[in-house]
């Protein structure tokens, strides 16, 4: 396990890499632990546990005293004298081993509840990370397209030189300019998509939505991948809260038998008695003391033969449950390694598409050097560079989101 636990920390730390060349960008693992920190849903699921644990000390009771008055109306007479009153005690005891059972029944209970904790923190963990690099996108491609509207407009300055020599027409010029305007809109765009994705993660840190958030400049995608395998994803708390719950119902048959058990009273009488006036005798007035013990037998039973029923039958559900539940996160893992390597793939393919643009780009400042130069060819180098760059930003984007639902479930 705790070889997972440093592959999540080495994934985490490679966005800790690229932000010690930039000190203005925060670091992704100081915001989770942040988010960790702060969280309102963690706190909850903390004092939920903390209840459930609590509730071990709660089954440390035995049933009330029972205390009794009784006043004669219609005095008995005996031959010692007459009954006045009379004052009863009596105290029940659970069965051997019942209140252990309690105990253990309520702190299994509690074992499962902690697991919704472990849940809440991997998902949050994730979460932030998402939000993270959905910033990163974001700015990448705002960076990118401030980078094409700057060469575009070294472009118009080269088709206005054209114009000036009669090389060519002011068409290319306003079509350079309008290109310019929907680029610059694409930005403008997307700034309003940053501060709402700034404020979904100030939100997961539970502070105020206008903290400004710095993300990395640059982020790359490592040579080699961490590996992730189904037997990592036994592991994942999700699977290990069905195990407990299961243990939990085993733990409340336990209790079921106990309390199918007899118990066990002891109790006391006293009567007071009066003396007889006209008789003077040993016992004349003596009061009355009865010890007593009794036994309480649940001899119509069905109840508990039903919630034995009910406890075999909620211990399959768990089975089916868990399996179906092991089903799912096997496939969510097995699409996110896809699309993990189809993420590289896609970086791949635009990194060497980009680099062929760039070189058409070449060509095309070249050919204006030698006087000819078509600014129809230019504007369509130019979309597609914008197109390859924007695709690798998404493949890089792909390749990380992939890896933090991976690390949710192998971690």
């Amino acid at each position: 396990m705790k070889v997972y636990i440093n592959n999540f920390k080495l994934f985490l730390g490679l966005g800790s890499l690229f932000l010690s060349f930039y000190s203005g960008a925060q670091d992704l693992d100081q915001l989770i632990n942040e988010a960790v920190s702060n969280s309102p849903e963690l706190q909850k699921f903390d004092m939920q546990y903390q209840i459930a644990s609590e509730k071990v000390n709660e089954v440390h009771v035995i049933p009330n005293t029972e205390f009794g008055f009784g006043y004669f109306v219609s005095e008995p007479e005996t031959r010692t004298g007459a009954q006045k009153f009379k004052l009863s005690a009596k105290q029940m005891l659970p069965w051997f081993g019942n209140i252990t059972a309690r105990e253990n029944y309520v702190g299994a209970m509690a074992d499962a509840k902690y697991e919704d904790y472990a849940i809440g923190k991997r998902k949050l963990m994730a979460s932030v990370s998402q939000s993270y690099y959905e910033l990163y996108t974001i700015k990448a491609k705002q960076q990118v397209l401030a980078e094409n509207i700057s060469l575009l407009k070294t472009y118009e300055t080269m088709a206005l030189t054209s114009v000036e020599v009669g090389k060519t027409s002011a068409v290319s010029v306003l079509r350079l300019q309008m290109r310019q305007n929907d680029l610059q809109q694409l930005k403008d765009v997307l700034v309003q998509q940053y501060m709402a994705e700034q404020t979904k993660l100030n939100k997961l840190l539970n502070r105020d939505s206008n903290n400004n958030v710095v993300v990395i400049d640059d982020l790359v995608i490592p040579s080699e991948d961490f590996d992730g395998s189904l037997e990592q994803l036994e592991l994942h708390p999700e699977l290990i809260k069905y195990d407990k719950l299961y243990h939990s119902v085993e733990q409340s048959e336990l209790l079921n038998q106990k309390e199918s058990s007899p118990m066990i009273g002891f109790g006391l009488d006293y009567i007071n008695v009066e003396k007889r006036p006209d008789m003077d005798f040993t016992d004349n007035g003596n009061d009355i003391i009865m010890p007593m013990v009794s036994v309480s037998i649940p001899i119509f039973n069905k109840k508990y033969k039903s919630q034995t029923k009910q406890n075999e039958l909620q211990q399959q559900e768990i089975v089916y449950q868990k399996q179906e539940r092991y089903n799912a996160l096997e496939t969510t893992l097995d699409k996110a390694l896809k699309d993990r390597a189809s993420a590289r793939i896609s970086f791949n393919t635009q990194t060497k598409n980009l680099k062929q643009a760039k070189d058409a780009e070449s060509i095309l400042i070249k050919s204006y050097e030698t006087g000819i130069i078509n600014f129809n060819d230019v504007l369509d180098i130019q979309e597609l560079q914008l197109k390859f760059q924007m695709n690798q930003i998404e493949a890089v984007r792909a390749y990380y989101i992939q890896s933090t639902i991976i690390n949710y479930l192998i971690q």
